[in-house]
């Protein structure tokens, strides 16, 4: 699932457990039952042969067992529907508590965060209690029904036989003939729970499809290398038209910088987003060389931008691997090529097992530092022709700031465009222009220098110490340091 169907509200596992769901049932007892169906006129027609009596009486009890199931399909839509809501909102609970387990523990919200998901857990149970008393005693009935059937149908037979209208080997034949005819109805209501649950699966599974249909294919276009356009775009989170940010233009050639600066919620991390392809602008575009990014396959395009998102997301793995984005059989070189280029490489050498240090699940073995120089150096693999870097040194020290700058020097260096989206004024050291948000709109754009001297008071001394923003024709005062991460 691409980032804007996996934040619909869904849970990511959802899916998986839906697919087990199917496949447990596929595999279990009911689908055999389907097939067992065409066979059951075959069984009635020769109880008529044996004896019409007992045939007709088959048919009623057939017809009664559908009645059966009938009811169990009706009477078990609301419970079902009510069971699937209820585990998703307990697993929810779960997943997100062991998310964020360390700060549950130690801020004293364990007991509570526990009382919430038994509460959630209770309401599961109870939904699933219900479904069970519609399905399950139903299925009782069934399989009683079938008993008296079955005694009835020898009885039936026997006295048929004492009259003389059918042998007494009839009378055996008759009852497996009967229990033949009615066992396949029999096993669909015993199994029409977990039928209940496969279909609703394959609901969301077939909604889930629909909204993720099969990429277009698309002409394959050569690396960019010339420009990044961005002409008028608006952008707000997947699924929700409330736009943050509106009608930002601005045009960057090959070899210049751009830092992005403005107070908290101007928008600074959705452009980033929007940038690099993660969200699509609600109207507007974001060029390569003239070509919108929907006209590239991502696959393709991924090698030739690089993103180092606030929040840096790392693997499972080592640390080469994840620096190489997981590629298989990347040479060393090129992986040593983007620690040194941030300035990781020497770090990298101290750990145990240097590059091939496991790091953890999400890098927990890691500092916050590390993490995000690792994800610095993933979105500095392979030299991609764009680079943007969402707060890169928010958890950095004065050596780890000044890697960073050494980084933005060395993209544009080799011809390449960086967007730096800036929180300390050292960040924007590197760049030529300067992008001003303030309520998700473009404040001012334009030579670094220039829009210092229109926005910014004591431009002159931005590098090292506190800048207050101000808007032209405005009072309002706030420093750099504080335009933090939205």
């Amino acid at each position: 699932m691409p980032p804007a169907a996996s934040r619909s509200g869904a849970e990511i596992m959802q899916p998986f457990r839906d697919l087990e769901t199917i496949r447990s049932y596929l595999s279990g007892p009911g689908p055999l039952g389907v097939f067992d169906m065409p066979w059951v006129p075959v069984y009635i027609i020769a109880l008529f042969e044996l004896n019409p009596l007992l045939g007709e009486v088959s048919i009623g009890s057939a017809v009664v067992l559908i009645s059966l199931t009938v009811f169990a399909e009706l009477r078990s839509r609301s419970p079902s529907a009510a069971v699937a809501d209820a585990v998703s909102r307990r697993n929810a609970i779960a997943e997100a508590t062991q998310r964020n387990s360390e700060t549950a523990w130690f801020m004293g919200m364990k007991g509570i965060l526990a009382e919430r998901w038994n509460a959630a857990h209770t309401k599961a149970i109870e939904a699933n209690r219900k479904l069970s008393y519609a399905t399950g005693g139903l299925s009782a009935i069934s399989k009683t029904f079938r008993f008296i059937l079955q005694s009835a149908m020898l009885g039936l037979g026997a006295y048929l036989a004492i009259k003389g209208e059918m042998s007494s080997g009839s009378i055996i034949a008759g009852s497996i003939l009967s229990s033949r005819a009615l066992a396949p109805i029999d096993m669909a209501i015993g199994a029409w729970k977990s039928f209940v649950a496969a279909r609703q699966s394959r609901t969301r599974l077939t909604q889930l499809l629909a909204s993720v249909p099969e990429p277009a294919k698309v002409f394959e276009l050569p690396a960019p290398k010339a420009s990044l356009r961005v002409e008028s775009i608006v952008v707000g989170p997947p699924g929700n038209a409330t736009p943050i940010v509106r009608r930002v233009s601005f045009e960057l050639m090959a070899g210049q910088g751009l830092s992005v600066i403005g107070t908290s919620a101007s928008g600074k991390t959705s452009l980033a987003r929007a940038l690099v392809g993660i969200w699509k602008p609600l109207s507007g575009r974001v060029m390569l060389d003239g070509a919108s990014l929907d006209q590239w396959d991502p696959a393709r395009l991924g090698p030739h931008v690089g993103y180092l998102p606030q929040d840096v997301q790392l693997f499972d793995g080592t640390i080469a691997e994840n620096i190489a984005r997981f590629q298989p059989n990347m040479a060393s070189k090129t992986i040593i090529a983007a620690a040194s280029e941030c300035g990781f490489h020497k770090t990298v050498l101290t750990m145990p097992k240097g590059y091939s240090t496991k790091i953890g699940q999400g890098g927990i073995q890691l500092s916050a530092g590390q993490r995000q120089r690792i994800g610095l150096a993933r979105a500095l693999f392979g030299n991609p022709f764009l680079v943007v870097l969402d707060e890169p040194n928010s958890n950095l020290d004065a050596e780890g700031e000044a890697a960073v700058s050494a980084a933005i020097a060395s993209v544009r260096g080799r011809g390449g465009i960086v967007v730096v989206i800036a929180h300390r004024p050292s960040a924007i050291e590197e760049v030529d222009q300067l992008l001003v948000l303030a309520g998700g709109e473009a404040l001012a754009f334009g030579p670094r220098d220039e829009v210092l001297a229109k926005t910014v008071q004591n431009a002159t001394n931005i590098v090292g110490r506190p800048v207050p923003l101000r808007a032209p024709g405005t009072s309002h005062r706030r420093d750099l340091v504080s335009a933090g991460a939205e």
